[in-house]
């Protein structure tokens, strides 16, 4: 099964390419994603990311049930190495 970790949009910008790249912060470790899928986002929303893409705007209690269910699971520090 595939899992989509929610995050919060912190940055945008366009790659050389002119693709809508965004930093995310995943409960404070931040990674490089692809907005290209979710073009109406803006810094400060929360987005569903899966390997990469953001594939989904979610709200901010959605996103914040789904970190404390991974919290639960002790799944957030395979976040670290990803």
């Amino acid at each position: 099964m595939c899992l989509g970790v929610p995050g919060k949009v912190v940055q945008i910008q366009n790659d050389p390419s002119g693709l809508m790249m965004g930093k995310v912060s995943f409960g404070g470790i931040a990674k490089e994603i692809c907005l290209a899928y979710t073009p109406e986002v803006q810094v400060g929303d929360y987005v569903i990311v899966h390997v990469g893409f953001a594939l989904n705007k979610i709200d901010e209690d959605e996103a914040m049930q789904v970190f404390e269910y991974l919290r639960q699971m002790n799944e957030l520090a395979e976040l670290e190495t990803a």
